[in-house]
């Protein structure tokens, strides 16, 4: 219906009250963009278990730490996509692509493979939905033959893989292992106390793979339990790298490293044993540095330590992938429900993940420059703009075993930031035999 102001609107203050409402409109929506920007960062991201998961019945928005929602400020004309792609010169962007429809399915389900754990195992937990599965990445320059295990396997003979980072690293070798026991299945050899940084061997190939569990690539002290329940904040050694990697990293041929949303958690920061700052301490005296200075920081160190290394392996830094939390976070009750992919533009980096990719790419620039000049190879496996559109491919409520049996008040803890097996993550694999082997 169209609105007759001169029904009942003198002709004299028709102008004036005309401005007056197209000024409120214009204040309603502003005030209305600034609350949508306050909900975009959450504190209590997390890639453990929160220390006591709360889901409210209505979700509302938590404040975020001062030092993230200044930063992302700081940051937000400075994050520009248009220098996201090519970093390493190849013809083919790898990474630009759609998800388009595979019919044939994964090489491998939950019942051929045992190296599923339990929280990513989402058809045994019950999810209902299968279409997730039917999907590949495909460049929309060139095309990306699918994972051929029994090839990988014939040149991998004799040859040392590691995959260092957090629990995203954990998730990627297990795909790997999946696929790669269609053809023979690994035998585990080596495992620490807490079964995070674990190796297998492939004994007719002679080839092993590691998982090396480095959530911060630096020297950490970590105060969680398994669950990830802290007692303190994690103490950063942001000029020491974490020895776990470091003094095996000689003996690897290849490796994929990677970190990310881990330095998001309460953290205080050392350079020379000396405490230099914080990220969210506001019980302590310590200036805030905010998350951004020490991710650098700690990519710096390990890309300056890969670059002049003269290694003569291949090294795959993999960037952050995103989560696709909805209505909340981890510990605030968020979701993801979406059962297809997403297409281009549906989908926009939060402020935090636009933050951290940011850095890596920056920090991926200047290593390689080095590394190029000293005969090491290093390569972008930018994972970021394919899982961003995969907000259907994580275990969601069926992290657990029929988690709605279980919970009869519909309460259910969702992992939106972990992949399901099978699912999206084994296109990275198909990605890494592309820049590895068919390269």
């Amino acid at each position: 219906m169209k609105l007759s102001w001169k029904l009942w609107l003198p002709q004299k203050h028709k102008h004036l009250l005309l401005k007056f409402a197209v000024a409120v409109l214009l204040m309603g929506l502003a005030f209305r963009l600034l609350l949508v920007r306050s909900t975009d960062i959450s504190p209590e991201l997390e890639i453990p278990l929160p220390e006591t998961p709360r889901l409210p019945q209505k979700i509302e928005a938590l404040e975020p730490p001062p030092s993230l929602e200044v930063e992302a400020q700081e940051n937000e004309e400075e994050i520009s996509e248009t220098d996201l792609f090519q970093i390493d010169g190849d013809k083919c962007n790898l990474f630009n692509g759609d998800w388009v429809p595979n019919p044939s399915g994964p090489l491998y389900t939950n019942k051929t493979c045992s190296f599923i754990e339990s929280h990513q195992n989402c058809i045994r937990n019950g999810r209902p939905d299968s279409d997730y599965l039917y999907w590949r990445w495909k460049p929309r320059q060139c095309d990306l033959p699918k994972f051929d295990a029994e090839r990988f396997l014939e040149l991998m003979r004799n040859k040392a893989w590691a995959l260092i980072g957090d629990s995203i690293s954990r998730n990627h070798v297990q795909s790997l292992l999946c696929m790669l026991s269609t053809v023979e299945k690994p035998v585990e050899v080596f495992h620490d106390k807490e079964y995070k940084s674990r190796r297998w061997n492939f004994p007719t190939y002679n080839l092993t793979i590691s998982v090396i569990w480095s959530p911060f690539l630096v020297k950490a002290t970590i105060y969680e339990d398994y669950n990830g329940v802290s007692t303190s904040e994690v103490k950063l050694h942001l000029d020491k790298l974490d020895k776990k990697w470091t003094t095996l990293y000689e003996n690897l041929d290849y490796m994929i490293i990677s970190t990310g949303k881990w330095f998001l958690k309460s953290s205080i920061y050392y350079e020379n044993n000396e405490v230099v700052g914080c990220h969210y301490c506001p019980k302590r005296k310590f200036e805030e540095l905010g998350f951004g200075f020490a991710y650098r920081k700690a990519l710096r160190e390990a890309m300056n330590f890969v670059a002049k290394s003269n290694h003569k392996g291949m090294i795959l830094f993999r960037t952050s992938t995103p989560d696709h939390f909805e209505n909340g976070e981890w510990s605030s009750g968020g979701t993801c429900k979406r059962k297809f992919p997403a297409k281009e533009g549906d989908f926009r980096l939060k402020d935090i993940h636009r933050i951290l990719r940011k850095i890596e790419l920056e920090e991926f620039r200047d290593a390689t420059a080095n590394a190029s000049t000293d005969g090491v190879k290093m390569k972008l496996l930018d994972v970021n703009p394919l899982s961003l559109l995969r907000p259907d491919g994580h275990p969601g409520p069926y992290r657990e075993y029929h988690p709605f049996e279980r919970h009869k008040d519909g309460n259910v803890q969702n992992d939106c930031l972990h992949w399901c097996l099978p699912g999206p993550i084994d296109s990275w694999n198909d990605l890494i035999m592309e820049m590895v082997v068919n390269s």
